[in-house]
């Protein structure tokens, strides 16, 4: 379709109207090709006219001539439960000179998810009505995924803000440089920011929204508290989010967890940079020892196009924090997370029990029960007294506790005994935290660690003060004896000072030696995330190993060691569902794992050419 030039008068308008449509699931998009070229072409915009709404949405516009090209449009759509139809309007101010032009219209996602016979499994929702089968991660997240409503019914309110009615129970930073802004329809500067909520998908929906134009500076920041929780177990508690960065010099938005009032707490999950013109669902896994809360931290960046959206957050599995004798500030100060450093939760007998297991199998301590060797320190417990991952690496390790949760320095068991002197002055692996930190430490070595941000949280680091240049410190888990095929370490790395030598992290088997990351030279006075991919493996040890500088300047610390699904695949005699594939080991993998250079089934048989 295209406009032809009919007349001179003054603001001629040309509509394109669209059929009726009755509704829309909530992963629904819109994707059209435009041509907008001439000297006085002038703009167009795409409208939403919604049943029972007298203001039109605007989804998309342009502006101006944009080149002698055809260009792609996806406008984000997501769930609209009532009737709608859209309108392409044309404006021409008196003088059009040039061609409009639209073809290829496409709806993609847009029908809900269909009825299921049955719908069982602990992660999966069915349904009241529509009988679709849906994920459990996407009850009570402020959007009706079912097309009933029945996923959003009997929701706390608490636990949930769509910002329509204020804040909620979430509350404005007031140590921040400036504040959320809560508004309706379009932010008021072009090309950037929202033109509509998430959770109508209309002008009528309010949102969240940080404004980057003046007097705003580049890297002043807003702040959004949650309230306070109970601790949670690991992964029990989910916190879900929706976020727009559209613009040229959007800069970033972070999620921090904290249990200590005023302090800065630590990093869950953070993006930087322009993500497009469209509302972002993100799910964050949360545990905690300690009552907590979440900090929602937007930045502005170098520039007026860099307005950030925030809209409908929910908690699943989480609850408040209603101790009315310690109010919020004063319960928090001083108040440290421990987590847990004890693998077994029985103790370990002496001598082993009564078995009939051969030489190549591990004997359970208290049952006497006979598993695999293979199935020792695999990241999976198979004795019910969790003894065959009792001296092996833990899955999570904050250093808090002195035993390093398996870690060891295989160096300085060689040179113990005797040697007493010699292993105080060697370039080690040891416990450090910043209230132990000598004056000329201070410069070079975190004075905080990273799991509570504290002066008084441990961390585990390299003394540069001790040994030469050239020395290096290695500490060592156990061996491993299988790993799954997603498995991945996560640690954080602090790497200031004018000497800084450099940490490597590599793996070990049959005396062979290969580096899988390493990084050198300062990296700032800051806590680095760090992720390395491991993947299937066995009979292997992780090494980290810390390389002496030049000089004492530069003390390399590492804290919150995590492996995560590392654990070994475990096949069931369940059937693999529609979207799944079976491996020729006949375990079920998403079919989008498929093809991907990732040895999903253990076996490779979900990366054969023959697919």
């Amino acid at each position: 379709m295209f406009i032809l030039k009919s007349s001179n008068s003054i603001s001629q308008i040309a509509r394109l109207r669209s059929p009726k449509f009755r509704q829309t699931g909530s992963n629904c998009t819109l994707s059209f090709w435009y041509y907008n070229y001439g000297q006085s072409v002038g703009a167009a915009e795409l409208q939403l006219l919604v049943d029972g709404l007298k203001k039109p949405t605007v989804l998309w516009r342009t502006y101006y001539s944009e080149g002698n090209q055809w260009l792609k449009a996806v406008i984000q759509l997501g769930r609209l439960p009532h009737p709608f139809q859209f309108s392409l309007d044309k404006i021409s101010l008196g003088v059009y000179e040039g061609v409009s032009a639209i073809d290829d219209i496409r709806f993609e996602n847009c029908a809900l998810p269909p009825p299921a016979l049955s719908c069982e499994g602990p992660n999966r929702f069915w349904c009241r009505d529509t009988k679709a089968c849906i994920d459990t991660l996407l009850v009570c997240d402020l959007v009706d995924d079912c097309g009933d409503g029945s996923d959003e019914d009997s929701c706390d309110p608490d636990l949930q803000c769509d910002f329509e009615n204020g804040l909620c129970n979430w509350e404005q930073d007031v140590q921040d440089d400036f504040d959320w802004i809560r508004i309706r329809g379009p932010t008021p500067t072009v090309n950037t920011g929202p033109l509509k909520d998430h959770t109508t998908g209309t002008a009528r929906g309010h949102y969240l929204y940080l404004e980057s134009s003046e007097p705003r500076q580049f890297r002043d920041k807003a702040v959004l508290l949650s309230p306070l929780f109970n601790p949670a177990v690991y992964g029990t508690c989910v916190f879900r989010f929706h976020y727009h960065m559209f613009g040229k010099e959007v800069y970033k938005l972070s999620v921090f967890q904290r249990t200590v009032s005023n302090a800065k707490g630590w990093l869950l999950w953070y993006k930087f940079g322009n993500q497009e013109n469209r509302w972002i669902r993100q799910t964050l896994f949360i545990s905690s020892s300690k009552p907590f809360q979440i900090l929602v931290k937007g930045i502005v960046g170098d520039g007026f196009t860099g307005d950030i959206g925030l809209d409908d957050v929910s908690f699943l599995g989480c609850t408040l924090y209603n101790d009315a004798q310690l109010p919020f500030g004063s319960f928090f100060k001083g108040d440290l997370p421990t987590i847990s450093t004890t693998t077994s939760g029985t103790s370990v007998p002496a001598t082993l029990p009564m078995n009939n297991c051969t030489e190549k199998e591990f004997v359970c301590r208290a049952s006497g029960h006979c598993i695999q060797m293979i199935q020792k320190c695999d990241f999976r417990t198979d004795c019910s007294d969790k003894s065959d991952e009792s001296a092996c690496v833990m899955e999570v390790c904050d250093f808090e506790d002195k035993n390093l949760c398996g870690w060891h320095q295989p160096a300085l068991e060689q040179m113990s005994g005797n040697y007493s002197i010699l292993v105080t002055k060697t370039f080690k692996w040891q416990r450090g935290r910043g209230a132990n930190l000598y004056p000329e430490e201070e410069q070079h070595c975190p004075l905080t660690d990273h799991t509570t941000c504290t002066e008084e949280g441990w961390y585990l680091f390299a003394d540069s003060s001790n040994g030469e240049f050239g020395d290096t410190a290695d500490i060592s888990t156990p061996v491993i004896s299988l790993t799954g095929p997603r498995c991945k370490i996560i640690f954080w790395n602090h790497m200031n000072g004018s000497t800084i030598g450099s940490l490597e992290v590599l793996y070990k088997s049959s005396n062979k030696i290969s580096k899988l990351w390493t990084q050198s030279g300062s990296q700032g006075p800051q806590w680095n995330r760090a992720e390395v991919f491991l993947g299937i493996r066995s009979n292997f040890q992780v090494i980290f190993r810390a390389k002496h500088g030049v000089s004492y300047m530069g003390d390399v610390a590492v804290d919150d060691i995590t492996f995560e699904d590392c654990s070994p695949l475990l096949i069931s005699d369940k059937p693999c569902t529609s979207e799944e594939f079976m491996c020729a080991n006949k375990y079920c993998i998403p079919k989008n794992n498929l093809c991907d250079f990732v040895n999903d089934c253990e076996d490779n048989s979900d990366e054969s050419p023959s697919i």
